[in-house]
C-alpha cells in the first residue's frame, strides 16, 4: 500500500493522486497542510529533507520526493509511459517543461491569487508571473491545436503533468478563454478513465 503525504489543492500533489487513480494502485492519503508548519517538522522532514509534498512512502522507511518522479515511478510500464524510446523521451521533455516553464508562472500566481495571506501586497509579484504564464499556455495551445494529447496521440504522463495547474490557471489570473485547444483537451482529460478531480480536503 503506497502512503501518499500531500496537500489536496496542490498541483504537484494532484498529479500524484491523478496517476494512482488512472492505475487503480491503492494507496492512503495523509492530508499536510504548509501553512501549520506541517511540512517542517522533524517526522516530515525525515520523509523529505527539502521539506515540500508531495512525498510517497513506497514501502516502509522508503521515500520518494518531488511529484515527476513520483509519477514516473509509478507509471513506470504502464501505458501512461510509452515504451518507446524518444516518445518516452518527448514525455519527460514535457515534465521538464512543466516544472521549469510552466509551473513557476501558473502556479506561482495561482498561489499569490488563493492562498497567501495578504494577495494584494502581491500585485507586482504576481503581475511579473504572468508573461511567462501565458508563454508557457501559448507552447500548449500550439501543440495542442493539432492533436488530442501532447505526446503520440493518446493520453500519457505529460498531460496528466501540464492538466494539474493548467485547468486551474484561472484562479490564477490567466484568461483560458484565449485558448481553445487547451479548453478541448482539459475536457478531454477530465474524460479519461479514473479521471478524478482536485477538491478540497
Amino acid at each position: 500500500m503506497i502512503k501518499v503525504y500531500g496537500t489536496s489543492l496542490s498541483g504537484n500533489c494532484h498529479k500524484v493522486r491523478m496517476v494512482l487513480e488512472a492505475l487503480h494502485l491503492p494507496y492512503t492519503w495523509t492530508e499536510i497542510d504548509s501553512s501549520k508548519g506541517e511540512t517542517r517538522t522533524p517526522e516530515f522532514l525525515a520523509r523529505n529533507p527539502n521539506g515540500k509534498v508531495p512525498v510517497v512512502e513506497l514501502e516502509p522507511g522508503v521515500y520518494l520526493p518531488e511529484s515527476n518522479a513520483i509519477i514516473c515511478y509509478l507509471a513506470d510500464a504502464s501505458p501512461l509511459m510509452p515504451s518507446d524510446r524518444l516518445l518516452r523521451a518527448r514525455v519527460l521533455s514535457w515534465l521538464f517543461f512543466e516544472q521549469y516553464s510552466h509551473e513557476p508562472y501558473i502556479a506561482v500566481a495561482r498561489f499569490l491569487c488563493r492562498f497567501h495571506a495578504d494577495p494584494p501586497s502581491q500585485r507586482a509579484l504576481l503581475e511579473s508571473k504572468m508573461p511567462g504564464g501565458y508563454r508557457a499556455l501559448e507552447v500548449l495551445e500550439k501543440a495542442l491545436a493539432d492533436a488530442p494529447f501532447l505526446v503520440g496521440g493518446r493520453y500519457t504522463l505529460a498531460d496528466i503533468a501540464l492538466y494539474a495547474y493548467t485547468h486551474v490557471a484561472d484562479e490564477g489570473g490567466f484568461d483560458l478563454a484565449r485558448f481553445p485547444a487547451i479548453r478541448s483537451w482539459l475536457s478531454r482529460v477530465a474524460a479519461q478513465p479514473g479521471y478524478v478531480p482536485m477538491v478540497a480536503p
